[in-house]
């Protein structure tokens, strides 16, 4: 036995060459063995293939907060041989001491297209085309098998830590080669015991005590119910459709804190091309008799029950009006004479005495229903139109909201709006501004402020675009608690489209669409084969921030928010904002274990 004086892990030695015998072939084959590197790296890390990356010391002590995912990363790579090996070695990984089933995935390296756009900043992975680390994939077989000079992760996580397992749990990652190879007409070559590898990795994981607070963050990335549709081919809101739709909500809450649904009453007037339409995906049965309208709600009980289940606490019904500056009506389909129609759309505007007639009769049904099926007014909100700007576009939208405001009353009203002229006109009470724009209206003193972010804030603020380092990613999660902020908005969780929804893209080819957006920005998750949705490195960089921002506040319900502020602030120089924030991974992790040494000094 040796040890690996660069992580401290104890590998067996493997002769360099071994002759067997293979299918009884009086011939011996040589095989050539190589040697390997296994190591641990931290969540933070993006492995990419030609790069070592760095690693966490073997045994480092994590500190976990019973409600967190905590997770590491496995490092492989098999280094060049004198001669090329006869067939490429399986591994296989047990985690043995963990207070829970550990759960491990591949890292995929995914094609990024368009990794920024051409206002940006040098703190990218790369500017290039590129494929860079994000899918995260079930490992196959649980097996890896480690490529020559290119190394690959696998994302090992702990999920469902609670509190009574408190105390230290010393892990031991054990990497180990198969002791058979099956070959593809079924014959099985076995590999020497003395030509057997093994290698294992040791962490601990300190768990804490105390259990997070609920998140009081309203947290919504839209949900794109027609895009499963198209994507899965199959009928829209028909029974595979709901199957799916249940799925995909599913982790919505319970993993990635998005507490706020998109809700499409009727299909939501965004991305879409000025005089075409997307896929019909309409909740709300409509009739039409003359100026009187009757609704059915079968469809949105239906979905109801499934976002309470899966625990959305607040619905968000779609758009009122037209993206980008609130001229039109969306498109909404009723029954008339027994004929389904489009009775709404692109050749009506906004300030349509007829539509004003149509959400007189709607909305209160809506919200009534809504109340019904367990989102009452406090827990329902509303759009009038997404991102309107300029002068030219605020007429519109003042129209457009005097059509809804008094039939909404009490209900949240918000929109993303980073022209601040809007606010100081006294259009919107609750903007949600880009946290590039953001400035002013926090200077405003604007109470439960939002923010959001998505192709356009490329530039020194924090994003999830693939090509940019998970600390710009998590970094939110810090600066929402320190600004106090009390909504987050991004325009795609599962969005499978092109540009204005113009066509279908395939998003484990296409991570931006057509090169619309900066690879990363348009989902959250991938649709994986089995209808679910498969995670990724930039979804759970944001959910480790949300997860901060957690921990945060319980350090201040314990110790106070000046203690908190001190922690946060230390080691940074200058003011910590939007623009300025740290940008290392050490920062992140030393954060949460001085957050845990707080806590625990505080509770001795």
């Amino acid at each position: 036995m040796h040890v690996d004086k660069f992580h401290g892990s104890s590998i067996e030695l493997i002769p360099r060459t071994r002759q067997v015998v293979y299918n009884n072939n009086p011939k011996p084959y040589t095989i050539y063995m190589s040697d390997y590197d296994f190591f641990l790296t931290d969540s933070l890390e993006k492995v990419l293939p030609v790069a070592r990356p760095r690693c966490i010391e073997d045994g480092k002590s994590i500190p976990v907060f019973p409600g967190t995912i905590p997770a590491v990363q496995l490092v492989y790579a098999k280094n060049r041989g004198e001669k090329r090996a006869f067939m490429p070695l399986p591994f296989s990984i047990e985690v043995e001491g963990a207070p829970v089933r550990a759960e491990c995935r591949s890292v995929e390296l995914v094609p990024v297209d368009f990794p920024s756009n051409e206002k940006t900043d040098e703190g990218y992975i790369t500017h290039d085309p590129a494929m860079l680390p994000d899918l995260l994939v079930p490992l196959n077989e649980g097996k890896i098998i480690p490529q020559t000079n290119q190394y690959n992760a696998v994302w090992i996580e702990f999920p469902g830590i609670t509190a009574s397992q408190k105390g230290k749990h010393n892990v031991k990652i054990v990497i180990k080669s198969d002791d058979k190879i099956v070959f593809g007409n079924g014959d099985e070559f076995r590999v020497p015991e003395n030509a057997q590898y093994k290698t294992c990795l040791n962490l601990t994981l300190d768990v804490l005590g105390e259990t997070l607070p609920a998140q009081t963050l309203l947290h919504t990335q839209w949900f794109h119910a027609d895009c499963l549709a198209s994507y899965y081919r199959v009928v829209p809101l028909g029974e595979e459709h709901w199957k799916i739709i249940d799925a995909f909500i599913e982790p919505m809450m319970s993993r990635y804190g998005i507490n706020t649904l998109l809700t499409p009453v009727f299909t939501p007037p965004l991305d879409t091309a000025y005089g075409t339409e997307r896929l019909t995906v309409q909740l709300a049965d409509i009739a039409k008799q003359g100026d009187v309208y009757t609704f059915g709600f079968e469809k949105l009980e239906r979905w109801c029950r499934i976002s309470k289940k899966h625990g959305i606490t607040h619905l968000e019904i779609a758009h009122l009006f037209s993206q980008w500056g609130a001229k039109y009506t969306p498109k909404i389909m009723a029954k008339e004479n027994g004929m389904e129609k489009k009775i709404f759309g692109w050749d009506v505007p906004s300030d349509s005495p007829e539509y004003r007639k149509f959400l007189e009769q709607f909305l209160p049904a809506l919200r009534t229903a809504c109340a019904q099926f367990g989102y009452d007014k406090e827990h329902t909100i509303f759009h009038v139109s997404d991102e309107p700007h300029g002068d030219g576009q605020m007429e519109n939208y003042r129209k457009a909201k005097a059509q809804i405001a008094d039939l909404v009353e009490g209900s949240l009203i918000v929109d993303a709006l980073s022209d601040f002229n809007f606010y100081k006109q006294g259009l919107v009470e609750h903007p949600v501004p880009a946290n590039d724009a953001i400035t002013p209206f926090l200077e405003a003193g604007i109470k439960n402020l939002w923010v959001y972010y998505c192709v356009g804030q490329s530039r020194r603020v924090p994003n999830r675009f693939i090509a940019l380092p998970s600390p710009r990613t998590r970094a939110m999660g810090v600066l929402m608690y320190l600004y106090n902020i009390a909504g987050f908005l991004q325009w795609g969780y599962n969005y499978y489209y092109s540009a204005l929804s113009k066509s279908l893209v395939d998003p484990y080819l296409k991570t931006g669409g057509l090169k619309d957006w900066p690879g990363g920005d348009p989902f959250l998750v991938y649709p994986g084969a089995d209808g679910k949705p498969v995670s990724s490195i930039h979804a759970e960089a944001h959910r480790e921030g949300l997860e901060d921002m957690r921990i945060l506040a319980l350090a201040e319900t314990i110790k106070g928010r000046d203690a908190v502020l001190k922690i946060i602030n230390e080691g940074f120089e200058g003011t910590m904002t939007f623009f300025h924030y740290p940008l290392e991974a050490s920062y992140y992790t030393e954060l949460r274990e001085k957050i845990a040494a707080l806590i625990r000094e505080s509770i001795r």
